[in-house]
């Protein structure tokens, strides 16, 4: 969405402002930031006639904050955390190595621990720190440099690259799969969604012909092992992941009613997948990029195609 531009005030005035919220009065502030009190008003004036606000009613020597100051205090606040956080971040002799990188629980464990040593043979002095979420984190609040992401690559405000797909298979338990005949018996069972993604089964259901989803029942979990091992105990008809499906159909604990390959002839843009996702200047960091270098060029399709 396009915003108009702002002209921001110059950062002394909003930093004479923050003192003086914090302090109380024009004399306080002076006296930590080592000036005149006449400077801190001259500052103070300067940034009301550039916002076109009141930020102070004066009474004598007392000031009060009128209600636009105190909700600029909590921006200018976290604006100047922000700046400290970056300058330690920058200036700090273990954090020029340190790589925090969030990655989804199910890629986590199934792709990349196995080959985490790959990268620190590539780069022994990074300092990697890694954190399982399935939410697409706030990388500055969250201090991530970058995630890896389930889903269909559309985060467009980021530097999104797909890492490999994670395509499924429709499955069922043993005695669930006797009531699917056809795909359209589908809509008549309960349907169990990845609640990040609730576009799946509708893009499943039109490639099989089957109807629209929103006939069924569904039921939507937060993560991939929860949603399959509800499949295990015939809670619904689940969409697993192929490695974890053909080894739970080899063990007789799933079936696949329609074949393991009804959904292989799908779509790329309807097949899920682990995505490297950051912001675009993050790359300009050294060992961000050094990483972001190695996860691109790994296959990790070949770990899906040895199933």
């Amino acid at each position: 969405m396009a915003t108009e531009t702002v002209r921001l005030p110059p950062l002394n005035a909003l930093r004479v402002f923050r003192t003086v919220m914090r302090r109380g009065s024009f004399r306080a502030a002076a006296d930590e930031l080592r000036v005149t009190p006449q400077a801190v008003s001259q500052q103070i004036k300067l940034l009301e006639d550039i916002l076109s606000v009141t930020l102070f009613e004066r009474k004598g020597r007392v000031i009060a904050p009128t209600e636009p100051a105190i909700v600029l205090s909590h921006f200018v606040e976290a604006g100047f955390a922000e700046f400290t956080e970056g300058i330690r971040r920058v200036t700090s002799a273990t954090g020029r190595n340190r790589i925090n990188i969030n990655v989804s629980p199910y890629f986590a464990t199934r792709y990349l621990m196995q080959r985490l040593e790959r990268f620190r043979d590539r780069l022994p002095g990074a300092d990697l720190r890694m954190t399982t979420m399935v939410e697409m984190p706030d990388f500055a609040r969250d201090e991530v440099d970058a995630s890896i992401q389930w889903g269909f690559g559309n985060w467009t405000e980021y530097d999104v690259t797909l890492l490999v797909q994670d395509p499924k298979i429709l499955c069922c338990n043993p005695d669930l799969a006797a009531l699917l005949t056809t795909p359209r018996d589908l809509l008549g069972q309960t349907l169990l969604h990845p609640v990040r993604s609730r576009s799946l089964w509708t893009r499943v259901l039109r490639h099989l012909a089957a109807g629209d989803a929103e006939e069924a029942s569904v039921i939507e979990f937060h993560d991939a092992a929860t949603m399959r091992r509800a499949t295990h105990s015939g809670l619904g008809v689940g969409l697993v992941s192929r490695i974890d499906a053909l080894h739970d159909i080899a063990a007789g604990r799933l079936v696949a009613p329609f074949g393991t390959e009804a959904l292989s002839d799908m779509a790329e843009a309807d097949v899920p997948g682990f995505y490297l996702v950051l912001p675009r200047a993050h790359r300009r960091v050294k060992t961000i990029a050094a990483f972001c270098d190695w996860i691109t060029s790994e296959n990790w399709a070949e770990l899906l195609d040895g199933v």
